[in-house]
Protein backbone atom coordinates (compact mmCIF):
# COMPACT_ATOMS: atom_id res chain seq x y z
CA UNK A 1 0.00 0.00 0.00
CA UNK A 2 1.09 3.16 -0.81
CA UNK A 3 1.64 4.99 2.36
CA UNK A 4 0.62 8.36 0.60
CA UNK A 5 -2.54 7.45 -1.35
CA UNK A 6 -6.09 7.90 1.07
CA UNK A 7 -9.00 7.43 -0.23
CA UNK A 8 -10.19 10.57 1.51
CA UNK A 9 -8.10 13.57 2.71
CA UNK A 10 -10.38 15.89 4.50
CA UNK A 11 -8.75 19.75 4.54
CA UNK A 12 -10.25 21.39 8.28
CA UNK A 13 -10.75 19.98 11.11
CA UNK A 14 -13.72 21.91 12.91
CA UNK A 15 -16.87 20.00 13.56
CA UNK A 16 -18.21 18.88 10.69
CA UNK A 17 -14.57 17.96 9.24
CA UNK A 18 -13.70 16.20 12.41
CA UNK A 19 -17.02 13.98 11.89
CA UNK A 20 -16.83 13.39 8.18
CA UNK A 21 -12.67 12.16 9.26
CA UNK A 22 -14.85 9.45 12.04
CA UNK A 23 -17.56 8.59 9.63
CA UNK A 24 -15.43 7.41 7.29
CA UNK A 25 -13.16 5.56 9.58
CA UNK A 26 -16.05 3.28 10.63
CA UNK A 27 -16.68 2.60 7.07
CA UNK A 28 -12.78 1.21 7.13
CA UNK A 29 -12.15 3.92 4.53
CA UNK A 30 -8.28 5.24 4.89
CA UNK A 31 -8.16 9.13 5.97
CA UNK A 32 -6.25 11.67 6.64
CA UNK A 33 -7.40 15.11 8.41
CA UNK A 34 -5.49 18.33 7.20
CA UNK A 35 -5.65 20.97 9.71
CA UNK A 36 -3.33 23.95 10.01
CA UNK A 37 -4.29 24.91 13.36
CA UNK A 38 -2.55 22.52 16.30
CA UNK A 39 -5.52 20.18 18.30
CA UNK A 40 -6.88 21.76 20.88
CA UNK A 41 -5.52 22.48 24.05
CA UNK A 42 -6.98 24.68 26.50
CA UNK A 43 -8.52 24.13 29.85
CA UNK A 44 -12.17 23.06 29.17
CA UNK A 45 -13.02 23.36 32.67
CA UNK A 46 -12.39 27.48 32.58
CA UNK A 47 -15.34 29.97 31.82
CA UNK A 48 -17.69 28.96 28.98
CA UNK A 49 -17.75 29.09 25.34
CA UNK A 50 -19.66 32.16 23.99
CA UNK A 51 -20.08 30.05 20.56
CA UNK A 52 -23.06 27.10 21.08
CA UNK A 53 -24.59 25.09 18.54
CA UNK A 54 -28.11 23.53 18.53
CA UNK A 55 -27.85 20.30 17.62
CA UNK A 56 -30.88 18.89 15.65
CA UNK A 57 -32.01 15.40 16.89
CA UNK A 58 -30.69 13.20 13.24
CA UNK A 59 -27.20 14.97 13.94
CA UNK A 60 -27.24 14.11 17.92
CA UNK A 61 -27.96 10.61 16.95
CA UNK A 62 -25.31 11.28 13.79
CA UNK A 63 -22.54 12.37 16.65
CA UNK A 64 -23.63 9.19 19.20
CA UNK A 65 -22.85 6.88 16.29
CA UNK A 66 -19.45 8.34 16.24
CA UNK A 67 -19.13 8.14 20.22
CA UNK A 68 -18.32 11.88 19.89
CA UNK A 69 -21.52 13.06 21.99
CA UNK A 70 -20.25 15.08 25.12
CA UNK A 71 -20.59 13.04 28.05
CA UNK A 72 -21.15 16.83 30.34
CA UNK A 73 -23.60 18.33 32.44
CA UNK A 74 -23.27 21.83 30.63
CA UNK A 75 -25.26 20.48 27.58
CA UNK A 76 -28.74 22.38 27.48
CA UNK A 77 -31.84 21.27 25.63
CA UNK A 78 -34.59 22.87 24.02
CA UNK A 79 -38.05 21.82 24.98
CA UNK A 80 -40.15 24.48 23.60
CA UNK A 81 -39.88 27.89 21.36
CA UNK A 82 -41.89 30.99 21.44
CA UNK A 83 -40.99 33.40 18.24
CA UNK A 84 -42.07 37.42 18.73
CA UNK A 85 -42.70 39.81 15.96
CA UNK A 86 -42.39 43.41 15.64
CA UNK A 87 -45.63 44.32 16.24
CA UNK A 88 -47.55 41.90 18.91
CA UNK A 89 -47.57 38.57 16.15
CA UNK A 90 -46.09 35.23 18.71
CA UNK A 91 -45.80 31.94 18.02
CA UNK A 92 -44.96 28.84 20.39
CA UNK A 93 -44.02 25.15 19.76
CA UNK A 94 -42.54 22.09 21.52
CA UNK A 95 -40.93 18.92 20.59
CA UNK A 96 -44.63 17.26 21.46
CA UNK A 97 -46.37 19.36 18.40
CA UNK A 98 -43.82 17.83 15.88
CA UNK A 99 -46.02 13.95 16.83
CA UNK A 100 -42.73 12.39 17.09
CA UNK A 101 -40.97 10.73 19.81
CA UNK A 102 -38.15 13.46 20.16
CA UNK A 103 -36.89 14.22 23.39
CA UNK A 104 -35.91 17.78 22.80
CA UNK A 105 -36.30 20.47 19.66
CA UNK A 106 -32.24 20.63 19.91
CA UNK A 107 -29.22 20.14 22.49
CA UNK A 108 -26.91 23.48 23.10
CA UNK A 109 -23.37 22.24 23.52
CA UNK A 110 -20.73 24.76 23.65
CA UNK A 111 -18.01 24.62 20.53
CA UNK A 112 -14.69 23.50 22.43
CA UNK A 113 -16.79 20.77 24.28
CA UNK A 114 -17.65 19.16 21.16
CA UNK A 115 -15.04 19.53 19.39
CA UNK A 116 -12.27 18.47 22.11
CA UNK A 117 -14.98 15.06 22.36
CA UNK A 118 -14.61 14.59 18.27
CA UNK A 119 -10.43 15.09 18.58
CA UNK A 120 -10.46 13.11 21.22
CA UNK A 121 -12.48 9.81 19.06
CA UNK A 122 -10.10 11.20 16.25
CA UNK A 123 -6.60 10.40 18.40
CA UNK A 124 -8.23 6.48 19.54
CA UNK A 125 -8.87 6.29 15.58
CA UNK A 126 -7.20 5.37 12.26
CA UNK A 127 -7.35 8.97 10.65
CA UNK A 128 -3.85 10.29 10.05
CA UNK A 129 -4.16 13.60 11.92
CA UNK A 130 -2.02 15.99 9.98
CA UNK A 131 -2.20 19.35 12.53
CA UNK A 132 -0.75 22.47 12.10
CA UNK A 133 -0.24 21.32 8.21
CA UNK A 134 -0.71 23.51 5.90
CA UNK A 135 -1.43 22.61 2.28
CA UNK A 136 0.16 24.30 -1.10
CA UNK A 137 -1.15 22.96 -4.14
CA UNK A 138 -3.79 21.20 -5.11
CA UNK A 139 -4.13 19.41 -8.92
CA UNK A 140 -7.03 17.07 -9.74
CA UNK A 141 -7.60 14.30 -13.44
CA UNK A 142 -9.82 11.50 -13.89
CA UNK A 143 -7.60 9.03 -11.83
CA UNK A 144 -7.47 10.86 -8.36
CA UNK A 145 -6.04 14.33 -6.50
CA UNK A 146 -2.78 15.36 -5.47
CA UNK A 147 -2.07 18.02 -2.31
CA UNK A 148 0.68 19.64 -2.04
CA UNK A 149 1.94 20.49 1.84
CA UNK A 150 3.55 23.81 2.71
CA UNK A 151 6.44 21.37 4.56
CA UNK A 152 7.03 19.81 0.50
CA UNK A 153 5.02 16.27 1.40
CA UNK A 154 3.15 15.22 -1.36
CA UNK A 155 -0.70 13.19 -0.59
CA UNK A 156 -2.86 11.83 -2.93
CA UNK A 157 -6.33 10.80 -2.44
CA UNK A 158 -9.28 9.06 -4.40
CA UNK A 159 -11.32 11.95 -3.09
CA UNK A 160 -10.72 15.80 -1.58
CA UNK A 161 -13.26 16.73 0.77
CA UNK A 162 -13.43 20.70 1.83
CA UNK A 163 -14.51 21.24 4.88
CA UNK A 164 -12.08 24.63 6.19
CA UNK A 165 -14.94 26.84 6.25
CA UNK A 166 -16.75 29.64 4.60
CA UNK A 167 -13.52 30.87 3.03
CA UNK A 168 -12.15 27.96 1.64
CA UNK A 169 -9.10 27.59 0.53
CA UNK A 170 -9.89 24.02 -1.29
CA UNK A 171 -13.32 25.90 -3.08
CA UNK A 172 -10.26 28.98 -4.25
CA UNK A 173 -7.82 26.65 -5.82
CA UNK A 174 -10.72 25.07 -7.88
CA UNK A 175 -12.07 28.69 -8.60
CA UNK A 176 -15.87 27.02 -7.98
CA UNK A 177 -18.05 30.02 -8.12
CA UNK A 178 -19.62 31.03 -5.05
CA UNK A 179 -22.73 33.23 -4.82
CA UNK A 180 -22.80 35.42 -1.57
CA UNK A 181 -25.09 37.98 -0.17
CA UNK A 182 -24.32 40.02 2.87
CA UNK A 183 -26.69 41.17 5.15
CA UNK A 184 -24.79 44.32 6.36
CA UNK A 185 -25.93 42.35 9.98
CA UNK A 186 -23.41 40.95 12.66
CA UNK A 187 -24.33 38.44 15.15
CA UNK A 188 -22.99 39.61 18.59
CA UNK A 189 -22.92 36.24 20.74
CA UNK A 190 -22.37 36.57 24.29
CA UNK A 191 -23.49 34.28 27.64
CA UNK A 192 -25.53 35.40 30.88
CA UNK A 193 -26.61 33.96 34.50
CA UNK A 194 -30.57 34.28 34.47
CA UNK A 195 -32.40 35.54 37.53
CA UNK A 196 -35.50 33.38 36.38
CA UNK A 197 -35.66 30.03 35.17
CA UNK A 198 -35.21 29.36 31.46
CA UNK A 199 -37.89 26.56 31.24
CA UNK A 200 -35.37 25.03 28.48
CA UNK A 201 -37.18 27.49 26.21
CA UNK A 202 -35.52 29.11 23.31
CA UNK A 203 -36.74 32.89 22.63
CA UNK A 204 -36.65 34.84 19.91
CA UNK A 205 -37.73 38.83 19.49
CA UNK A 206 -37.98 40.08 15.46
CA UNK A 207 -37.48 43.45 15.94
CA UNK A 208 -38.05 44.70 12.40
CA UNK A 209 -34.58 46.24 12.52
CA UNK A 210 -32.66 43.12 14.29
CA UNK A 211 -33.09 39.81 15.75
CA UNK A 212 -32.72 38.59 19.31
CA UNK A 213 -32.14 34.55 19.96
CA UNK A 214 -32.09 33.42 23.59
CA UNK A 215 -30.88 29.89 23.79
CA UNK A 216 -31.05 27.94 26.88
CA UNK A 217 -27.76 26.20 28.37
CA UNK A 218 -27.29 24.05 31.07
CA UNK A 219 -27.87 25.72 34.23
CA UNK A 220 -29.93 28.80 34.50
CA UNK A 221 -27.87 30.05 31.80
CA UNK A 222 -28.79 31.36 28.36
CA UNK A 223 -26.22 32.24 25.05
CA UNK A 224 -27.30 34.96 23.04
CA UNK A 225 -27.08 35.63 19.25
CA UNK A 226 -28.37 39.23 18.46
CA UNK A 227 -28.45 39.80 14.66
CA UNK A 228 -27.72 43.42 14.42
CA UNK A 229 -26.63 46.28 12.38
CA UNK A 230 -24.86 47.61 14.92
CA UNK A 231 -22.24 45.40 16.21
CA UNK A 232 -20.14 47.74 17.28
CA UNK A 233 -22.36 49.51 19.73
CA UNK A 234 -23.39 46.28 21.97
CA UNK A 235 -19.13 45.53 21.96
CA UNK A 236 -18.41 48.73 23.51
CA UNK A 237 -21.09 48.24 26.52
CA UNK A 238 -19.64 47.54 29.40
CA UNK A 239 -20.56 44.17 31.10
CA UNK A 240 -23.55 45.46 33.12
CA UNK A 241 -25.21 48.00 30.80
CA UNK A 242 -24.69 45.01 27.74
CA UNK A 243 -26.89 42.80 30.63
CA UNK A 244 -29.19 45.41 31.26
CA UNK A 245 -29.88 45.74 27.52
CA UNK A 246 -30.30 42.31 26.41
CA UNK A 247 -32.59 41.87 28.88
CA UNK A 248 -34.80 44.97 28.29
CA UNK A 249 -34.91 44.01 24.63
CA UNK A 250 -36.10 40.70 25.46
CA UNK A 251 -38.46 42.07 27.61
CA UNK A 252 -37.08 41.01 30.69
CA UNK A 253 -38.68 37.18 30.40
CA UNK A 254 -36.17 36.30 32.72
CA UNK A 255 -35.41 39.06 35.09
CA UNK A 256 -31.85 40.25 35.40
CA UNK A 257 -29.19 39.17 33.12
CA UNK A 258 -25.26 38.75 34.49
CA UNK A 259 -22.76 38.73 31.18
CA UNK A 260 -20.29 35.65 32.01
CA UNK A 261 -18.45 35.85 28.66
CA UNK A 262 -17.21 38.66 26.80
CA UNK A 263 -19.59 39.18 24.06
CA UNK A 264 -17.51 38.54 19.96
CA UNK A 265 -19.36 39.64 17.12
CA UNK A 266 -19.24 37.63 13.25
CA UNK A 267 -20.35 39.25 9.82
CA UNK A 268 -23.63 37.31 8.47
CA UNK A 269 -23.92 36.24 4.82
CA UNK A 270 -25.83 33.74 2.68
CA UNK A 271 -23.46 31.65 0.53
CA UNK A 272 -23.81 29.25 -1.47
CA UNK A 273 -21.39 27.44 -4.15
CA UNK A 274 -22.82 26.93 -7.43
CA UNK A 275 -21.84 23.16 -7.14
CA UNK A 276 -20.73 20.88 -4.24
CA UNK A 277 -18.60 18.88 -6.01
CA UNK A 278 -15.72 19.19 -8.77
CA UNK A 279 -13.77 16.67 -10.27
CA UNK A 280 -12.30 14.37 -6.93
CA UNK A 281 -13.55 17.17 -4.47
CA UNK A 282 -16.58 17.20 -2.98
CA UNK A 283 -17.53 20.36 -0.19
CA UNK A 284 -19.02 20.08 3.18
CA UNK A 285 -20.13 22.60 5.46
CA UNK A 286 -19.42 26.64 5.28
CA UNK A 287 -17.50 26.13 2.70
CA UNK A 288 -19.97 24.84 0.56
CA UNK A 289 -23.06 26.92 2.07
CA UNK A 290 -24.07 29.43 4.66
CA UNK A 291 -27.09 30.66 5.93
CA UNK A 292 -28.28 33.57 8.36
CA UNK A 293 -28.31 32.00 11.89
CA UNK A 294 -32.05 32.73 12.82
CA UNK A 295 -33.02 29.33 12.44
CA UNK A 296 -29.63 27.97 14.27
CA UNK A 297 -29.31 25.25 11.51
CA UNK A 298 -26.17 25.96 9.69
CA UNK A 299 -24.15 23.38 11.73
CA UNK A 300 -26.30 21.27 11.46
CA UNK A 301 -26.72 21.47 7.26
CA UNK A 302 -22.63 20.89 7.51
CA UNK A 303 -23.44 17.38 9.55
CA UNK A 304 -25.59 15.93 7.42
CA UNK A 305 -23.60 16.62 4.60
CA UNK A 306 -20.91 14.33 6.75
CA UNK A 307 -23.60 12.11 7.52
CA UNK A 308 -24.93 11.48 3.71
CA UNK A 309 -21.54 11.95 1.54
CA UNK A 310 -19.77 8.98 4.60
CA UNK A 311 -22.88 6.54 3.93
CA UNK A 312 -22.37 7.54 -0.28
CA UNK A 313 -18.81 6.14 0.16
CA UNK A 314 -18.94 3.51 2.78
CA UNK A 315 -19.57 0.92 0.05
CA UNK A 316 -18.01 2.30 -2.79
CA UNK A 317 -14.88 0.95 -3.98
CA UNK A 318 -13.33 4.37 -5.34
CA UNK A 319 -14.49 6.91 -3.24
CA UNK A 320 -14.18 9.84 -5.84
CA UNK A 321 -16.34 8.49 -8.49
CA UNK A 322 -18.17 11.49 -10.44
CA UNK A 323 -21.26 9.70 -10.27
CA UNK A 324 -21.29 9.13 -6.54
CA UNK A 325 -20.04 12.91 -5.95
CA UNK A 326 -22.90 14.07 -8.40
CA UNK A 327 -25.40 11.46 -6.00
CA UNK A 328 -24.32 13.50 -3.44
CA UNK A 329 -25.12 16.86 -5.21
CA UNK A 330 -28.73 15.84 -5.54
CA UNK A 331 -29.12 14.69 -2.16
CA UNK A 332 -28.29 17.60 -0.14
CA UNK A 333 -29.10 20.28 -2.83
CA UNK A 334 -32.89 20.56 -2.20
CA UNK A 335 -32.36 20.63 1.51
CA UNK A 336 -29.83 23.39 1.86
CA UNK A 337 -31.48 25.52 -0.99
CA UNK A 338 -35.00 25.02 1.24
CA UNK A 339 -33.08 26.03 4.46
CA UNK A 340 -31.24 29.23 2.77
CA UNK A 341 -34.59 30.07 0.99
CA UNK A 342 -36.44 29.73 4.28
CA UNK A 343 -34.02 31.43 6.65
CA UNK A 344 -33.67 34.41 3.77
CA UNK A 345 -37.39 34.87 2.88
CA UNK A 346 -37.98 35.20 6.79
CA UNK A 347 -35.15 37.92 7.16
CA UNK A 348 -36.43 39.46 4.31
CA UNK A 349 -40.06 39.61 5.79
CA UNK A 350 -39.22 40.90 8.73
CA UNK A 351 -37.05 43.89 7.64
CA UNK A 352 -39.15 44.89 4.90
CA UNK A 353 -40.61 48.22 4.96
CA UNK A 354 -43.67 48.20 2.66
CA UNK A 355 -46.52 49.50 4.02
CA UNK A 356 -48.77 47.12 5.76
CA UNK A 357 -46.29 43.91 5.94
CA UNK A 358 -45.81 44.49 9.31
CA UNK A 359 -49.42 43.76 10.38
CA UNK A 360 -50.19 40.66 7.59
CA UNK A 361 -46.39 39.08 8.96
CA UNK A 362 -47.49 39.52 12.85
CA UNK A 363 -51.03 38.25 12.03
CA UNK A 364 -49.42 35.45 9.94
CA UNK A 365 -47.30 34.38 13.07
CA UNK A 366 -50.48 33.91 15.26
CA UNK A 367 -52.63 32.70 13.00
CA UNK A 368 -50.05 30.16 12.43
CA UNK A 369 -49.69 29.00 16.56
CA UNK A 370 -53.84 28.73 15.85
CA UNK A 371 -53.49 26.46 13.31
CA UNK A 372 -52.03 22.58 14.87
CA UNK A 373 -50.78 21.42 11.08
CA UNK A 374 -48.85 24.28 10.17
CA UNK A 375 -47.06 24.05 13.95
CA UNK A 376 -46.79 20.95 13.38
CA UNK A 377 -45.06 21.36 10.58
CA UNK A 378 -42.70 23.75 11.78
CA UNK A 379 -41.83 21.68 14.66
CA UNK A 380 -41.11 18.60 12.64
CA UNK A 381 -38.83 21.26 10.26
CA UNK A 382 -37.03 22.57 13.76
CA UNK A 383 -36.16 18.79 14.66
CA UNK A 384 -35.05 17.35 11.33
CA UNK A 385 -38.03 15.71 10.65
Amino acid sequence: MNENFYDVIVVGAGLVGASLALALNHAGKRVALLEGKPPMSEDLQQGWDARIYAISPANRHFLQQLSAWPGSERIGSVQGMQVYGDAGGEIAFSASDAGTRAEALAWIVENRWLLATLQQQLQASNVDCLFGTQASHLQTDARGAQLELADGRSLRAALIVGADGANSWVRQQLAMTTQVKPYQQSGVVANFNCERPHGQIARQWFTGGSILAWLPMAGNRISIVWSSPQPAALLALDAGTLANTVAAAGANALGQLEQITPPAAFALRLQQSQSMVAERVALVGDAAHTVHPLAGQGVNLGFQDAAQLALLIQGAPDAGDWLLLRRYQRQRSEAVTLMQQGCDGLYQLFHSKLPGLSWLRNTGLSLTNRLSPLKRQLARQAIGY
